[in-house]
């Protein structure tokens, strides 16, 4: 791996720092300590890869990891609308906003389990960037876009097989929003994982509510079924050769809307209550995109190129590890700790503007009468 050092030192200035990060900044944080070329050629000489981010996280997986752990999987955009667009910033859908949007897009694999404590910690076991490489021409603007040689879905399920084969990681458990709910992830976790899922099901899916039916073709859309709340009932979903377990909840939006969520698993020895608990883990992924912005500069290098900006993402994600740390190191949650940072920085500037403001006793006597509110 390239410079641990300086990765242990950009990870704790994407920690450190309320603004943009650059390499200029953290050179003068260091004073001169490195210089900003220095600090730009480590960026860009030579990609970190997942194999060097499972052996930088190996170690804290092992040590939290229990066989009913849970694994949830999202991904997020890292909005880029002023920078240059290339293979991996650049437009993609946005399912919150319902329309494209120029940025990175990341695939996050959470770790979640609960300690002896009481406290819960949530960490990354892997990340993976979608990079649009191919070209082609769009038939219906004729124009020509940009996509991936390989389909989120199926970038996860190579990532899954990884954790699994290569680097062991135990857990029970997947959950996933309805996006990833397609019928071959959930056969490849069925039975090439030999893992549960706990996932949302859109309500236009097609279900049997019997083997029999199934087998003659009786199929109804998930939305269309009478089901009792919170009453998990055996189906058959169109596309797998395996019984689900599902159940609904009713839900009040918050502009007053209602609202149906239906979730699905292969575990048939999970209750309604333990089916929600399990998913409920997956909002943890939420508020991991949300601390990733927020709190450890995802967003904010202003980096042009994509080694350097996938190296960024990559000291960000340590940067995130380190946060989580202290944060169970302090019994507060990534949000707090971070404000506490930033109280700490403007009381330390507020004193340095203390001392800086003794300027008035050297100046001339009549303006040190004149101006009085200045001394």
């Amino acid at each position: 791996m390239k410079n641990p050092e300086l990765l242990d030192i950009y990870s704790d200035y994407l920690l450190s720092s309320f603004s943009l990060v650059t390499a200029v900044g953290l050179s003068a944080l260091l004073d001169q300590g490195y210089s900003h070329d220095q600090i730009s050629r480590f960026l860009a000489q030579g990609k970190f890869t997942q194999k060097d981010f499972w052996r930088m996280v190996k170690g804290l997986i092992r040590r939290i990891e229990q066989d009913q752990g849970v694994l949830s999987i999202d991904d997020t955009i890292a909005e880029k609308a002023h920078s240059t667009e290339n293979d991996m910033i650049c437009y993609h859908w946005d399912h919150a906003k319902g329309r494209s949007v120029k940025g990175i897009n990341i695939i996050n694999f959470l770790y979640h389990t609960p300690l002896a404590d009481g406290q819960h910690i949530t960490l990354p076991t892997a990340f993976e960037i979608v990079e649009k490489t191919e070209r082609y021409l769009d038939k219906k603007t004729n124009k020509i876009k940009r996509r991936s040689p390989l389909t989120k879905n199926e970038i996860v399920r190579e990532r899954l097989r990884i954790l699994v084969q290569y680097n062991r990681v135990k857990f029970r458990y997947v959950v996933w929003d309805t996006w990833f709910s397609s019928k071959e992830n959930l056969s490849f976790v069925h039975y090439n994982l030999k893992r549960h899922f706990v996932c949302a099901l859109k309500g236009n899916r097609l279900v049997a509510l019997s083997e029999q039916a199934k087998r003659q073709g009786q199929w109804t859309k998930v939305g269309q079924l009478e089901l009792q709340t919170n009453q998990p009932i055996k189906v058959w979903l169109k596309g797998l050769d395996f019984p689900i377990l599902m159940t609904k909840r009713r839900y009040e939006n918050q502009d007053g809307s209602a609202g149906v969520l239906y979730l699905i698993s292969n575990d048939y020895s999970l209750t309604n209550d333990q089916l929600f608990t399990i998913y409920d883990k997956r909002w943890s992924v939420e508020v991991f995109h949300k601390s990733l912005k927020q709190n450890v500069g995802l967003t904010k290098s202003p980096t042009k190129y994509e080694i350097t900006q996938a190296n960024h993402i990559f000291a960000a994600m340590i940067a995130y590890c380190k946060l989580e740390l202290l944060k169970l190191k302090q019994h507060t949650n990534q949000f707090a700790l971070k404000s506490k940072l930033y109280l700490k920085a403007v009381q330390a500037a507020y004193q340095e503007l203390r001392r800086l403001k003794h300027w008035n006793a050297q100046l001339p006597p009549d303006l040190q009468t004149t101006i009085p509110l200045l001394g």
